[in-house]
């Protein structure tokens, strides 16, 4: 049954291109590439870069079989996205359709989670961009690379909207070209015989013939990895903020939906699987990227520093789509009241100014978390999978209610069966109990609960009671 309940559902989207004449707003002026591209550098950057470290040492080699797992229940997810981005492409996405269909509250949940998943992806981000740069000066101090970033950072957010679209593309056409290339040179390395490691021959045996097999670690790392190859997924769901700025979103949204995570999945899965053909799993460190690992210790000091720079530009593309997708969430946010009134400033360029500057000033508190903290990517990492997998939880409730509720009444060219929907949400379920299971998550799910509760006692004793259109002050 729907619920016609005025407070608290909005059943009219807010279309933010339809304002005023002369007045500021968000353009619709991103095209196909630029969508597809947006998408990718946001998930794949740290994630694979430098995180998929911890998770090969958590997991072996079985950790290909967890981003299989993993990237066809993102797959899954943004099947259910993109079937509700089709029926309502606005400001605010998912926000919006968790608003639409499940609750105001639920709006304001999905909508400040994902702002937070965001913020803690870039937060990690900036760690991994301090550990990069001291690949080349190992003894200068973290925070003058991370406020030279965060500079080129502010001012590319605060161009036209295309500009930035312009500047992902170039950004992740960089680490995707790398990424084709380290599979194509891997490969060849392979039959050539060429020695990465000093006991042990490069081959695709040392994927299960090395000490403790492919499953190293037991069943129990196996499944300890999922928090990290879930946080490596983190982001795809940009594309559907992407829709409300795209010129054509029924052409747009499709082909990316159908092709992006499909292309994550496998670039995770070949790349991995050529690193630890080349170099025993138990080898990969955690101190840098393995990419660079591997190439130093072939004796190519040239390949090494070139690997760094595409590195670099991967974790600058994805805190480039980080900051993006935080900042037009935001927007939607404060466009239906569930966010403060400043957010809703826009620049002549049509940039969302004030949510940009706030997410800079966000991830300038990983300056503090590098200081502070020895280990800081795999706290900030775990928090963030958390922000992820209830983002993704709510899209996909959002999407049963679409479909029991009888909104589906036109043919979309990206549907999702509804059985799928509920299969795919008790594997992120899975995945939340997980965080809870290992001592080094435990405290992403504590921290993840009393964010819930903070949000949802927020709402019920501030927001509730307001009309959609009021504005939070």
């Amino acid at each position: 049954m729907k619920n016609t309940d005025s407070t608290d559902r909005n059943p009219t989207p807010v279309d933010t291109a339809k304002v005023q004449p002369g007045t500021p707003h968000l353009q619709r002026v991103l095209t196909l590439r630029h969508i597809m591209f947006i998408a990718l550098g946001s998930a794949i950057g740290t994630g694979l870069f430098y995180g998929s470290a911890s998770a090969i040492q958590l997991a072996g080699p079985s950790v290909l079989v967890a981003y299989m797992v993993g990237g066809a229940a993102v797959f899954m997810v943004m099947r259910a996205m993109g079937e509700l981005a089709l029926a309502n492409p606005v400001s605010g996405a998912f926000s919006e359709y968790a608003t639409r269909y499940l609750g105001r509250w639920a709006g304001f949940v999905t909508g400040w989670s994902y702002a937070l998943e965001m913020a803690l992806v870039a937060i990690a981000d900036v760690t991994a961009f301090a550990v990069y740069m001291q690949f080349w000066f190992p003894n200068s101090p973290a925070w003058v690379w991370i406020v030279s970033v965060l500079l080129i950072l502010l001012a590319i957010n605060l161009t036209k909207v295309k500009a930035f679209g312009e500047a992902e593309f170039w950004f992740t056409l960089v680490k995707v070209s790398a990424i084709i290339a380290m599979i194509i040179g891997g490969v060849i390395l392979l039959f050539v015989g060429v020695q990465a490691h000093d006991s042990v021959a490069p081959s695709v045996t040392n994927l299960w013939s090395l000490d403790g097999g492919f499953m190293p670690n037991q069943f129990t790392g196996f499944l300890a990895c999922f928090t990290v190859v879930m946080f490596s997924f983190g982001g795809i769901e940009t594309i559907g903020i992407a829709a409300g700025e795209t010129k054509n979103p029924r052409v747009s949204i499709p082909k990316a939906i159908r092709t992006v995570p499909a292309r994550i999945m496998i670039f995770y899965v070949l790349t991995l699987g050529v690193i630890m053909s080349l170099y025993p799993w138990y080898s990969v460190s955690k101190e840098n990227s393995p990419f660079v690992q591997i190439f130093s210790s072939l004796g190519i000091p040239a390949a090494a520093g070139i690997l760094n720079i595409v590195v670099i530009t991967a974790a600058v593309s994805a805190m480039n789509a980080d900051v993006y997708g935080a900042g037009r969430m935001l927007y939607g946010l404060a466009q239906r009241g569930l966010a403060p009134a400043s957010f809703r400033r826009v620049s002549r360029n049509g940039a969302p100014w004030m949510t940009t500057l706030l997410m800079i000033v966000v991830m300038a508190v990983g300056v503090i978390v590098n200081v502070l903290f020895k280990d800081a990517f795999e706290v900030v990492a775990s928090l963030a999978t958390f922000a992820t997998v209830l983002v993704w939880v709510m899209i996909l409730l959002a999407h049963i209610a679409y479909k029991r509720g009888g909104y589906d009444t036109e043919k979309q060219p990206v549907r999702l069966p509804l059985w799928v929907s509920y299969l795919t949400l008790v594997f992120m379920a899975f995945v939340v109990v997980l965080l809870g299971l290992f001592e080094s998550t435990r405290l992403a799910l504590v921290v993840g609960g009393v964010w819930c509760v903070f949000l949802l006692g927020y709402y019920l004793l501030v927001l509730r009671g307001k009309q959609p259109g009021v504005t939070v002050k």
